[in-house]
This record gives structure tokens, sequence and C-alpha cells, in this order.
């Protein structure tokens, strides 16, 4: 039986090589997915995440016949499941920098500005790498007295022009991907400030309040950036609570202060609570989107 050919205008090279080689489908453990399927797929690919809404409309099919689809995906460990629609990735890989950086904008540049109010001028802070920390420092532009470190390029390239914020980066391993400085002279040189505030981010919070992420060469400066800090703010929207990773940064116990756009998650409300963690919930609190 021929293998339809899957629209090209959604995924050139991926359905051309399908096309081309019906073998692939067999080796992907694809044998049994559909045209749709794979077009969810590529989309989830370049965007990082699918919403079943979304795609209904698009297919011109109800929203249980795409739930079906993605359950169907997520059981060949294809796609990860998460509320409303599904991700791609698996729990040992991350996204690519700019499918995360389109994962909830929205929610994100909220989620910035308010870690942004809790930083004083005239203060020192450290900044890691994320797309969610990156917004952080687009809400601190136009502040004065601040001195910021960080090995994150994204944010030094944010900050740089602001001309009353000093910008210290970090030396070590650029990562191509997404401009992050990891590696053993990163960590050295975190170890020699001890600042005000710690804006960070992680790949995944799991129930039990662990911390976690993809690179440990990454979670080693993380945890120099968090023993560095007077007060550490976590920050991260709800989709990372719906995410796994293999690498344990800490835990959430060692946050003062978590900004999200809301905690859906009772038993990580309760150990924030226990822990004495302030939880700022920006779509609760009615925080409004920054203008551009």
């Amino acid at each position: 039986m021929p293998i339809p050919a899957i629209s090209v205008a959604c995924a050139p090279s991926l359905s051309i090589e399908l096309a081309r080689e019906p073998r692939l489908l067999v080796e992907w453990g694809m044998d049994m997915v559909t045209p749709r399927q794979t077009e969810i797929l590529s989309l989830a690919r370049s965007l990082g995440r699918v919403v079943v809404e979304d795609l209904a409309l698009r297919f011109n099919v109800t929203p249980q016949t795409i739930r079906k689809d993605l359950n169907d995906l997520c059981d060949r460990r294809l796609l990860q499941r998460v509320h409303g629609g599904a991700v791609a990735g698996s729990g040992v890989e991350n996204l690519g920098y700019e499918a995360r950086r389109l994962i909830a904008q929205d929610e994100k540049r909220r989620i910035g500005q308010r870690a942004a109010d809790l930083v004083p001028d005239n203060s020192s802070l450290f900044i890691n790498i994320g797309t969610t920390t990156e917004e952080v420092a687009r809400a601190l532009q136009n502040r004065s007295g601040l001195v910021v470190i960080t090995n994150n390029i994204n944010v030094a390239n944010i900050l740089r022009p602001e001309p009353h914020i000093e910008v210290i980066v970090a030396g070590g391993v650029v990562r191509r991907a997404d401009g992050g400085i990891v590696g053993e002279s990163a960590i050295d040189f975190f170890n020699q400030f001890k600042v005000d505030f710690a804006l960070i981010g992680a790949s995944a919070i799991d129930e039990d309040g662990a911390l976690l992420d993809f690179d440990y060469r990454e979670v080693r400066v993380s945890q120099a950036i968090i023993a560095n800090a007077r007060h550490v703010v976590l920050v991260a929207d709800r989709s990372k609570l719906e995410r796994t990773a293999p690498v344990r940064i800490g835990h959430i116990s060692q946050v003062h202060t978590f900004v999200t756009d809301e905690l859906p998650s009772e038993r990580l409300a309760r150990i924030c609570r226990d822990a004495g963690v302030q939880v700022e919930e920006v779509l609760r609190q009615g925080v409004p989107e920054p203008r551009d």
C-alpha cells in the first residue's frame, strides 16, 4: 500500500524523506502514524508545543480526534503530553532554543516583569541561562545602579546598551544552541561573588520540589549561582511542571521566591509553604503584560 505524501508546506524535508523512504516510518517507530499525526509532529518540533484546540481548527476535526492523535504519539514516545496539548522532546534532551522561546511567551513576559519588580535599583544580581530569565533582563531595561553578572550571552546583549547597568559576563564554553556559558571556568567565576539576588530558571520542576535540567555543566553553574546569592528568585511558567529532565539542580526549598504564571500542583504549593518559599502567581495577581 503506498504511503500518502505529507504536506510539503508544513514539513518539506520530513515529508519528502518519508515519501521516498517508507522504511523510515518503521525505523522511527512510526509505522502506524497517519499523515495528520506526522504534520502534528512537525508542528510540535518547530513550535515546541501544540494545543488541542488549535490543532482541531487547523485540521478541521474534533478535539477528541486530536486528543487521540496526541495520545498515540505520546504512547510511541514521539511527543510528551502536557495540559491542553503536547510538547516535543523526551525527558533526556531539551527543546531547541527557538522552540523554547515560543512556548508561553505572554506568561514569560509577565513573569519577567514581576521578577524584575522584586529587584530594587542599586542591587547586584546573577541571571542564568533561559528564555524566562531573558524576559527578566528585558524588564530590567531602563533601571539604574544594577550590576548584572550572567552566563547568558543573550542577557548580556539585552542589557549591554543600558547606560546605568554594569554587565559582567562569565568566561567558559559558549553553547552555540542558546548562547549559554558553561564549564569549570564559569563555576569558578561565580564563586568569586556574593550578590543580592539570583534570577534563575529551570527546565523542569518535579512534584517533589526537585529543580531539574538537561546539561550537567549548566547545572553546576546554576548550583554556584544559588550558593552565592542572598535571595534566590526562581522564574518558571507552569509548563515546567509538566516536563522532566535528568539532572538535579537542587530543591525548591533553596529558593526564596518562586515567580510563575500559576501553580496548579497542591503538592508543590504545600512544599513551598512548608519551606517558607514565597509564591507569586502572576495570572492570579493580574500582572499586566509589559508593553514593547
